[in-house]
């Protein structure tokens, strides 16, 4: 009886452990995210891919131990509060799954509702003690209009005062109409605030928040899963284009160190540099989680001079991919192009592009190079489409509201490429970055981050360039027939006209235009004097109404463009193609 007491026993205990119910004091440690891996591990252990994919909501409950439930309750949101308050937590109405620990935990759903342009909310409401407030996820499915929360003190007279916020730098705003909820869409913004709740201390977070516990309909697979063998080889510049270049490729977690050959053209001595190694985590991408991604930083080359060069471990120089330093002369092409989405309808203008003109120096992208930056798997996609261009041209973007999704950052496409690290603080480095190649300033503006410590960086790079030509490329278009962005036009478009920034180069409107010649708001007489504003999208798009711009030059509906760019000194010659090589707008400036 004894034996049969102990092995009951241990196997109690090994099953209290297995699935988490056996917590001792370090469990007040244990975050969300700590319980999400442990779990998602778990199931790639038990469940195949076809049963990852038809989790439902109550089976995903079962999947968590009344401690981890716990953990789920309350460790997702958390601030210390010094009286006694109500917190009153905002949910939409759309969300079909109410977040399971709302009135476990004693929230009460009230009769009061809020409005945006997207959804209603309904107001659930608990009473705290002075202390810690914990509150739980947004649900197990990824819905994209995350709760958010206002707190009032019970006793009117008491001076609220909120502190140890997680996640930390919490903005704190004032519940009314007219009010912003998402950090990341503060264009979106509350009507028909109840007068009860008008006033209260408003918590606002970011949309996407939900992903950090999405188990429902979130397993994906990668058409393009990782080997041994080095793939997505890439180039990049993070310095001096005329004296270095950056390479970049991806193995299978196998592979635990790196290394390029390179080589004059035709010269037969050999260098080598080994390459820096990072592990990239896709959690619930099923058929690759982990990869290794490596970036070799060549230095010290020679400029106007072309190279081979070789990831180990390849050893016949036969075939393999060049790339040429930038010469010391005032001549160059380049090809950019708006939204791609990662569409093979982009890859084959991408290689249409490439084909036409193979004497350009690099290629770009004015953001949204795929419709979700969270998923590697649509990464993996956009550079099989592009490798055959990629490998050796180099590829210098910048984020779209895709990329850097719902406000939960940009980390895959900062993993992806090598970039300058000389962007302003307060902005994610390889987000904004500048550089100069030639005669001409490239400034890499990422719109999805905040203006106002982007605006004094943006004087300094113009102010300090001498540079024959300024270029500007950044996402959302402050002139469009859909979206004026005003606040763009209010804070960067002075610094355009004071420094002349000869061309902004955009997307995210789905069509393009070309605008006249505009300075201070304003049509003026010629490129000279004013600045380009150019609008493209690279996948097709179907003909649709638009309405009038009466600063626009050229307009089209249909997309599926790329724009060509050759600069030979004081000239500057543009062209805009589609797919079926027709030319679609062109103009020509002389300084």
């Amino acid at each position: 009886m004894t034996s049969l007491f102990s092995k009951v026993f241990f196997w109690l205990l090994l099953l209290f452990f297995a699935t988490g119910c056996f917590f001792n004091d370090a469990s007040k440690e244990i975050s969300v995210k700590d319980v999400m891996d442990k779990t998602i591990s778990g199931l790639y252990q038990k469940m195949s891919g076809k049963e990852l994919s038809a989790l439902d909501n109550d089976q995903v409950m079962f999947l968590f131990s009344d401690q981890e439930k716990q953990v789920l309750s309350t460790r997702h949101w958390m601030f210390t509060v010094n009286v006694p308050v109500v917190v009153s937590v905002m949910r939409s109405a759309k969300q079909e799954i109410v977040p399971f620990w709302l009135s476990q935990s004693g929230f009460e759903k009230t009769d009061m509702i809020l409005k945006n342009e997207q959804t209603t909310y309904e107001v659930w409401q608990k009473s705290f003690g002075a202390g810690n407030v914990g509150l739980g996820v947004n649900g197990f499915e990824d819905y994209q209009l995350h709760y958010f929360v206002s707190v009032t003190p019970q006793n009117k007279n008491d001076k609220l005062e909120l502190s140890n916020f997680f996640p930390e730098n919490q903005f704190i705003g004032v519940l009314k109409d007219s009010a912003f909820t998402y950090h990341d869409w503060d264009e979106l913004v509350l009507t028909n605030v109840p007068e009860a709740l008008k006033g209260q201390k408003l918590l606002t977070t970011i949309r996407g928040r939900g992903v950090e516990t999405h188990l429902i309909g979130a397993f994906r697979t990668t058409n393009y899963p990782s080997s041994k063998t080095p793939d997505q080889v890439m180039l990049t510049w993070s310095s001096n284009p005329s004296t270095g270049i950056d390479i970049q490729w991806r193995t299978d977690t196998t592979v635990a160190e790196g290394m390029v050959k390179y080589r004059v053209k035709g010269n037969p001595e050999e260098l080598s540099v080994a390459a820096s190694r990072i592990r990239m985590e896709d959690r619930v991408l099923m058929n690759d989680r982990y990869i290794n991604h490596f970036t070799t930083k060549l230095r010290d080359l020679k400029p106007g001079t072309t190279y081979e060069y070789q990831v180990d471990p390849q050893s016949d120089w036969s075939g393999n991919p060049t790339f040429s330093t930038a010469a010391a002369d005032d001549q160059f092409s380049f090809i950019w192009f708006g939204d791609t989405h990662y569409s093979p309808r982009f890859g084959e203008l991408f290689n249409v592009a490439e084909k036409t003109h193979p004497e350009v120096a690099f290629y770009s992208i004015a953001g949204d190079l795929v419709s979700n930056g969270l998923y590697r798997n649509q990464w993996d996609d956009f550079l099989a489409y592009s490798k055959d261009v990629v490998c050796r041209k180099p590829l210098m973007s910048v984020p779209g509201n895709h990329d850097n999704r719902l406000g939960l950052g940009a980390r895959i496409y900062r993993e992806e490429f090598s970039y300058p690290m000389n962007g302003p603080d307060g902005v994610e480095k390889e987000q904004t970055y500048a550089f100069t190649y030639k005669n001409a300033l490239f400034l890499m503006i990422d719109a999805t981050s905040p203006m106002d410590v982007q605006t004094p960086w943006i004087e300094e790079q113009l102010a300090k360039s001498k540079a024959t030509w300024k270029f500007a490329m950044f996402h959302f278009p402050p002139y469009n027939w859909e979206e004026p962005y005003f606040n763009i036009q209010k804070a960067w478009v002075p610094l355009f006209d004071k420094y002349h920034v000869d061309m902004v180069m955009g997307g995210h409107i789905h069509y393009y235009m070309r605008s006249k010649p505009m300075k201070g708001g304003k049509v003026v007489s010629s490129y000279k004097d004013g600045t380009a504003y150019v609008i493209s999208v690279a996948i097709p798009t179907d003909p649709h109404p638009i309405t009038d711009e009466p600063y626009a030059e050229v307009r089209n509906t249909d997309g599926h463009l790329f724009q060509y760019m050759s600069i030979r000194g004081n000239e500057l010659n543009y062209q805009s193609v589609n797919f079926e090589g027709k030319l679609i707008d062109s103009f020509s400036v002389r300084k």
